[in-house]
């Protein structure tokens, strides 16, 4: 490897140790019994060594086209995140899904629970908890006081999630973990005390969301154009035009339901709607599971049949990889996530459903094209080949770099790509796999038209409050009318929204720039254009901002 790997791994080497959450996240050990420190010069420390990093790659030219392509995908990412630190968005960030309060509890999820060294790092950790938590709290009111502060609703709606973490009827989150290891004695007592603790300082941060941090909070929710701007290229790694990208999702929703129809009636016959349709699949006891931990092994059973199948056919799956871990998540939170293998596959790749409470009966109809789009050709694919690619990729590639419209992209086109190789025949199955694309059509239209107020085009095809802006009511309306979630889930996505703008329609923006590059690829090579060695090229590329990714696909 050449001088740009050399420097992408002193960048893995030096980020680890100001990051052991993130570190235990992407499996490089060495870390677990620790937190970062989240104070502002925590936060300080992590911006300059990016900041050096950048400067040291700007001197040095590729001398290979893998480190041209490395170079270009690093410089993007690292250059952005900078960008969103300066502008204070790192700082002052909490809401519903992902904040630094959210990373410190999501890493007990990914730790080792066997052996009594496991068992000590985790207790290490749970006592490490309270400090790293009032480290963030000094963060968030130095940034709250230069100007830079998130909305008032998320941060009540945090604190909604503190107390439901640590309520001993609902998740009891810290104190569960204790009581599920094995240890007695000292340890058993450092367990108990951390996770009391632990839950004391969860509960606190809570009231310090209510009390302190919640009336100095934004009471717009919408992001304007400047921050969404630099929001959306960042989830993108990609430049886009937003007023088309709004107009092409009413566009595209519309195409959309018009798919679904017809498969409505296939389903249920002629003149049937897409609702009369869901209503009968719903009431099919075939489609329908009874109990989490029933539907987590008939995910596990189709995820396994898809990497057994796709093998050797459709893709070279490696080895190391054809083995993912379907998972019910210790929180209610509601959704379903992937996460990564360790760095040496100990821990392999996961699936993730956070089940609502009070949730116990499961369509699967709904969730077999989620299943593709977690684990194969979805997200496991894609994240652990990247892994894999240790004499393509430098390590920095290999663990760190992931761009949430390539990824979600990726994943979005994968469940449109298993229709295409004839695994979605069922016409039940495929009106879910259509039913989550038209979710991910609406949440482009409501993103952008909530966080840029825009006005609701006068001639939209749905006839949906013509002229009117869009406010948060709004958004709830549109999605509720054309998205089957159930409430509790939709509620806690539209706030994922007004939290997280521009991060919801990396998925189907993504999907969109991938099939642009398939059909360039396919304008290139003309008949020597073969669909196997498309995906082979652009996933051995690793995960890289969308225009990289063009412009790398471009030379191939």
């Amino acid at each position: 490897m050449g001088r740009i790997d050399d420097l992408a791994n002193r960048y893995v080497d030096e980020w680890a140790p100001l990051n052991p959450a993130g570190a235990t996240f992407v499996g490089i050990q060495g870390y677990d019994d620790r937190f970062e420190d989240l104070s502002p010069d925590g936060f300080a420390a992590g911006a300059d060594l990016t900041r050096r990093t950048l400067s040291d790659l700007s001197g040095v030219e590729p001398g290979s086209e893998s480190e041209r392509v490395a170079k270009e995908a690093i410089e993007e990412r690292l250059g952005l995140e900078l960008a969103r630190y300066d502008a204070g968005e790192v700082t002052s960030e909490i809401n519903v899904i992902s904040s630094a309060l959210h990373g410190l509890r999501g890493a007990f999820d990914l730790m080792p629970t066997d052996g009594g060294d496991a068992v000590h790092n985790i207790a290490s950790r749970l006592n490490a908890f309270p400090r790293a938590i009032e480290q963030l709290q000094v963060t968030l009111r130095e940034a709250a006081a230069q100007g830079h502060v998130s909305s008032r609703h998320q941060m009540i709606e945090v604190a909604k999630q503190c107390d439901i973490w640590t309520d001993p009827a609902r998740d009891n989150f810290f104190h569960a973990l204790a009581d599920r290891l094995d240890a007695d004695g000292a340890l058993r007592g450092e367990l108990d005390r951390g996770a009391a603790a632990s839950t004391a300082a969860t509960q606190a941060f809570g009231l310090f969301l209510r009390e302190e941090l919640a009336p100095l909070g934004r009471e717009k929710q919408a992001a304007g154009r400047e921050r969404y701007q630099l929001a959306s290229q960042y989830f993108l790694g990609a430049k886009i035009d937003l007023d088309e990208t709004y107009a092409w999702g009413f566009e595209e929703l519309a195409r959309i339901e018009g798919e679904m129809r017809k498969v409505a009636a296939q389903i249920v016959g002629s003149g049937a709607s897409i609702d009369d349709a869901v209503r009968a699949l719903d009431a099919d006891p075939a489609r329908r599971i009874e109990g989490k931990e029933a539907f987590r092994d008939w995910m596990q059973s189709l995820a396994d049949k898809a990497i057994g199948e796709l093998h050797g056919t459709h893709f070279d799956i490696p080895e190391q990889i054809r083995r993912i871990e379907c998972m019910i998540a210790p929180t209610s939170d509601g959704g379903i996530y992937y996460t990564g293998p360790s760095e040496d596959f100990s821990r392999p790749g996961r699936m993730w459903w956070a089940v609502p409470a009070g949730q116990t009966e499961f369509a699967t109809w709904k969730e077999v094209t989620t299943v593709y789009h977690e684990g194969v050709p979805g997200h496991h694919l894609q994240v652990a080949q990247t892994a894999v690619r240790t004499e393509l990729l430098n390590r920095y590639q290999r663990l760190l770099l992931w761009v949430s419209g390539h990824g979600e992209g990726w994943a979005l086109y994968a469940e449109r790509l298993m229709e295409d190789l004839g695994y979605l025949a069922d016409p039940g199955d495929r009106l879910g796999m259509l039913d989550a694309q038209a979710f991910r059509a609406a949440r482009v239209i409501v993103d952008i038209g909530m966080h840029l107020e825009l006005e609701i085009p006068r001639d939209n095809p749905f006839g949906f409050h013509p002229g009117e802006r869009w406010t948060p009511e709004l958004g709830w309306e549109f999605m509720r009318g054309h998205c089957r979630v159930q409430d509790d889930v939709l509620r806690f996505e539209l706030n994922r929204y007004l939290g997280w703008p521009g991060q919801a329609p990396s998925y189907k923006v993504g999907e969109r720039i991938w099939l642009q590059a398939r059909d360039d690829a396919r304008a290139r090579k003309g008949a020597d254009f073969d669909l196997k060695e498309f995906h082979r090229q652009a996933l051995d590329l690793g995960s890289i901002g969308l225009d990289p990714l063009k412009a790398a696909l471009a030379r191939l």
